[in-house]
């Protein structure tokens, strides 16, 4: 009798049907396969735009669709860090649905590419509605999904098992058994070869392109933390010498108190809250500000014409809306700009107006009012802070800087307009947001010694801290401790209204558990309310207090 022969036009049985790709390994491929993808847009993005980036489009647009809540507890939780927490949920979510790509192509092929590729195309659509959009956007989040789409076919197929009909026959396989260090396994009964993935091979090229992935990333934030072009641009320029110079700091003004903030910020201790998720780069040689809307006249200035003009020095603390009562939120500097009440005065802003909308480059406005700025205040477009240009972060080449304003409502970053219109016709970032309007700074004290659950020695020690209310002043600061009377502190001098002020008073701690609380007095004779706000929508309120404990 002839040797049987199997019928290669017959199915296979079921039990030679491959194995599945264990769901592990799956995922694994699927997150290998997005983090070379992103890394490739990332990268991409950084020759083309980096406001095109993917991550950016994505995390820019969960910014702008924020509820004010959600913001607020941003920042409560995580202070200036809020945008790095940002980036990593944006990356633990990407990962995760990464994950769930990479499972569903090893069950249910092309599903999974056409996730990662959506990715892509979602990425893509966000890129070109950003402000300053240009017409490559869409490339950097395209490519990305196209990577990651093709990497991850390519390591989910090195899992499958390969089957191939063969010409041998059940008695074959029974009479000449494989090995079992074959790469091959036979099944019984069926004719057919199940060659084994090759795991090691599979290893290899998943890490090889999470390392190019991460390599990629790497590369393009060192990239944008160099913005090497802009950076040498700001590194070599030279201001001019202010035709108004900032008087100098009184010598009562630092109390020189470890722990104690220092009256002047430093630039690389300034806080930072903003909208943008990648730090706008701009070479001052294509920056240009017009002044439209209610005007007689447009007026368009340009870099050089903006350092031509007679610039002032000032000293004004800054202080963000979002700042929670004793919160960290504020600082104070040396700015150089121009009046923006004269390049107003250029244009000639109608009687019917009320309100500025400054314009950022990257789309966020501030709603100001018009008065502030018209009026004899210190409201500048800066170029400079602490005697050097502005750093990148805090608005390079030019921003806004009002005393007596929070942030969101004045202090403009990275500024390219300013339109004069009315708080009935338009509205600002944060207005749509539900907060208001008009943001002038409420009166606040802080108490920065003793610092909180420091183990404080009993004996003789001293109470401090910084009271503030720009362009009012502060003329008192008061004490209480463990609900006693009201102790009047010593104020160091202030540099001016539009600035905060030191305070410090003597204390003789003794062993045991205290509760610390200052007040501010105004310039006015307000005094700080104890009624407890939080800083939606118009800024936070109550007194500051600290537990300490005095151990013998």
């Amino acid at each position: 009798m002839g040797t049987p022969r199997v019928d290669s036009t017959r199915s296979a049985p079921r039990d030679a049907a491959p194995r599945r790709t264990p769901a592990l390994l799956a995922c694994l491929a699927g997150v290998a396969a997005v983090v070379l993808g992103v890394g490739v847009g990332e990268l991409i993005a950084a020759v083309v735009s980096p406001a095109s980036s993917p991550v950016a489009a994505i995390g820019g647009t969960l910014i702008d669709l924020a509820p004010p809540w959600a913001k607020d507890t941003a920042i409560a939780l995580f202070g200036t860090a809020d945008k790095i927490a940002l980036l990593a949920g944006i990356a633990l979510v990407m990962l995760a649905l990464a994950a769930l790509a990479g499972w569903v192509e090893a069950r249910r092929p092309p599903w999974g590419r056409v996730i990662v590729a959506a990715f892509g195309v979602v990425g893509a659509v966000l890129a070109m509605l950003r402000p300053g959009a240009g017409a490559v956007s869409w490339i950097p989040s395209v490519v990305a999904g196209a990577v990651g789409a093709a990497a991850l076919w390519g390591l989910v197929r090195m899992l499958r098992p390969e089957a191939s009909v063969t010409e041998a026959s059940v008695t074959d396989v029974s009479t000449h058994p494989v090995p079992a260090s074959d790469p091959q396994e036979r099944t019984a009964g069926s004719g057919h070869d199940i060659r084994r993935p090759d795991r090691r091979a599979f290893f290899a090229w998943s890490g090889a392109a999470v390392a190019a992935g991460v390599v990629a990333i790497a590369i393009t934030n060192a990239r944008r933390a160099g913005a090497a072009a802009v950076t040498a641009v700001r590194n070599a320029l030279r201001l001019p010498a202010p035709a108004v110079a900032a008087s100098a700091v009184p010598s009562g003004a630092e109390l020189a108190l470890p722990g104690l903030a220092r009256v002047v910020t430093p630039n690389d201790s300034f806080y930072r809250i903003d909208t943008a998720l990648i730090v706008p780069e701009i070479d001052p040689a294509d920056w240009s500000l017009r002044i439209t809307g209610m005007v007689e006249r447009d007026v368009t200035i340009t870099w050089d014409e903006l350092l031509a003009l007679p610039l002032e020095e000032s000293y004004t603390t800054l202080a963000c809306v979002s700042n929670e009562v004793g919160g960290s939120l504020i600082g104070n500097a040396k700015w150089l700009g121009y009046p923006i009440r004269d390049l107003l005065a250029r244009a000639a802003p109608t009687s019917e107006a009320d309100m500025v909308l400054s314009r950022s480059i990257d789309g966020f406005t501030a709603s100001t009012p018009l008065e502030v700025l018209t009026y004899d205040r210190a409201a500048i477009l800066a170029v400079g802070m602490n005697d050097e240009p502005l750093p990148l972060e805090h608005g390079f080449p030019v921003r806004m800087v009002v005393p007596g304003l929070y942030g969101y409502v004045s202090a403009t970053k990275w500024v390219t307009e300013l339109k004069v219109t009315r708080f009935d016709a338009d509205q600002a970032y944060w207005s749509t947001r539900g907060w208001s309007e008009r943001g002038p700074i409420k009166l606040q004290s802080r108490i920065d010694v003793p610092r909180r659950a420091q183990g404080l020695k009993a004996g003789d020690t001293v109470i401090a801290g910084v009271a503030w209310q720009q362009h009012v002043g502060v003329s008192g600061v008061e004490v209480q401790i463990d609900e006693g009377e009201w102790m009047p502190a010593t104020l160091a001098t202030a540099i001016s209204d539009d600035t905060w002020v030191q305070w410090s008073l003597p204390w003789t701690a003794t062993e045991g558990d205290h509760l610390i609380r200052c007040r501010a007095t105004s310039a006015t004779g307000e005094v700080q309310t104890d009624a407890r706000a939080h800083p939606a929508p118009d800024g936070a309120t109550g007194w500051h207090e600290r537990f300490i404990t005095v151990f013998a």
